[in-house]
């Protein structure tokens, strides 16, 4: 390995996504991880454990997942990028103190490697059942910010954007991979750390008798200060005012979630990514994510074999959802198949874009193992009847 004097590594390696991933993050400047072993992510925070003394950072394995996800909260508000990561049930664990990340707008980022459930489940198979406790895990109204890797270079260059856009919006942005992306292996090329794009969170500088936490000036996110740096302010889980004082009123409530809730939904055109493939004259559209995008491209080519016009239209961002797209696109199109190791997640937001437009079909897998391409095979062929 070689690593330049911040600790980052250069050049062509072999590595899964799990590796990589914790690559990734020390690429975008992750200096504090704090977790706790569970298959299939552990990879990742061995790879912590080794590689952030290189880079003066700090790696703690904590005594559960519910004390892995305050740790981050606390590392973010002394001024560090923080990241954890987990599977299934540690997930769920993690969920109120992601709520709780929500409401103090504490940038980090927490990775799932998905894995077969419920409960403890499958706790080294794949699964992709995960995505809407990605989105709707805590309770309250709130926004999230959600990436889907497909291979060992994305969980390195995604998980980086991961950190950029929890930084630009100062929220927990969760990097959803599963168990087949994190134990895959493949070459990943690492540019030289001056050649990546870095996004810092925006720092306060006035005086510190004005600084208010939770004011905010034209783009909704408030600029942020560094626990110990001589500033007074309050933090809470609780609706609170401008300077972050709890104030229980319905008037407060309205103007603090819903900048909360708007801060994403506002930006959500600069924060999607897809990446689509023959869509524009397709009469039926694969729509996927994950592991499960790369199984359905043979279905898709032997579709094509066929004479079936089919394209194949990848969510890359998961949250916020591309609504404007899938509608736009359900007045093109005869159907959308969906791929999912689920039995229907993501597909009921396929399904209410497309509503009265275009049908749509799901392809489930209980999880254990992806699909066979066969099967997502037939069913284009259906929709395309």
């Amino acid at each position: 390995m070689r690593a330049d004097p911040k600790g980052v590594l250069t050049g062509d390696h072999y590595l899964d996504g799990d590796q990589a991933c914790a690559e990734g993050a020390l690429a975008a400047g992750c200096r504090f991880f704090a977790g706790y072993p569970i298959t299939p992510s552990t990879e990742i925070a061995e790879r912590f454990a080794e590689r952030i003394p290189e880079a003066a950072g700090v790696f703690v394995q904590m005594e559960d997942e519910l004390a892995s996800m305050a740790a981050v909260l606390g590392a973010a508000w002394g001024g560090k990028k923080a990241m954890t990561v987990t599977s299934g049930p540690g997930f769920s664990l993690m969920m109120e103190n992601i709520g709780l990340g929500v409401m103090m707008e504490v940038p980090c980022v927490v990775a799932n490697v998905q894995r077969g459930g419920p409960s403890t489940g499958l706790p080294t198979l794949p699964g992709q059942a995960d995505m809407m406790q990605a989105r709707w895990g805590s309770h309250g109204d709130y926004e999230i910010i959600a990436l889907s890797p497909n291979s060992p270079q994305e969980c390195f260059d995604l998980v980086i954007e991961a950190f950029n856009l929890s930084e630009q919006y100062r929220v927990p942005v969760m990097f959803m991979m599963d168990e087949c992306v994190g134990h895959l292996t493949e070459k990943v090329s690492i540019p030289r750390p001056e050649s990546i794009e870095i996004v810092d969170r925006k720092w306060y500088r006035g005086r510190k008798e004005n600084y208010l936490p939770y004011a905010v000036n034209g783009d909704l996110v408030p600029a942020m200060v560094k626990a110990g740096d001589g500033y007074r302010f309050h933090a809470t889980g609780l609706t609170h005012d401008e300077r972050g004082y709890p104030s229980t009123t319905w008037q407060t409530q309205e103007k603090c979630v819903h900048r909360l809730v708007n801060k994403i939904r506002q930006n959500a055109e600069n924060i999607i990514k897809v990446e689509k493939d023959n869509v524009d004259d397709a009469d039926v559209l694969v729509v996927s994510y994950g592991i499960s995008s790369r199984v359905a491209v043979p279905a898709i080519q032997q579709a094509r074999q066929q004479g079936i016009r089919v394209g194949h239209l990848r969510l890359i961002t998961v949250w916020p959802f591309p609504e404007k797209m899938i509608r736009e696109l359900a007045g093109r199109v005869k159907a959308f198949v969906m791929p999912e190791i689920n039995y229907g997640q993501m597909v009921f937001e396929v399904e209410r874009c497309a509503a009265g437009k275009a049908e749509t079909y799901l392809v489930p897998h209980g999880g254990g193992w992806v699909h066979d391409p066969k099967n997502i095979l037939q069913v284009i062929e259906a929709a395309a009847a």
